[in-house]
């Protein structure tokens, strides 16, 4: 037997944060490695270049990039958003 009730509501509100800040944590990388993708895919449409790895270096050395500069950032929004979910446990579970 649980000790507490949590609503929908609050259920569905926590999810939505969860998606929203998994989202904001993603778009650098997957921007940066659609950027690169959409790139080589047009240089080797120009080119006639038909090569299916090479796009794999250049991708990985990009998101390198992306999170050599967004990693700092991404890490703050994670331990704010873990903080705030640590600090909200009480509320939810009243």
């Amino acid at each position: 037997m649980i000790p507490f009730e949590l609503t929908d509501t609050a259920i569905i509100g926590l999810a939505l944060k969860t998606m929203l800040v998994a989202f904001e944590l993603s778009a650098p990388i997957l921007a940066t490695s659609l950027v690169i993708g959409f790139t080589i895919s047009l240089f080797q449409s120009m080119t006639q270049i038909q090569e299916v790895t090479l796009s794999f270096v250049p991708k990985v050395i990009g998101v390198g990039i992306a999170l050599l500069v967004c990693g700092n950032w991404m890490l703050h929004t994670l331990i704010a958003f873990t903080q705030n979910l640590f600090e909200s446990i009480p509320s939810l579970l009243s």
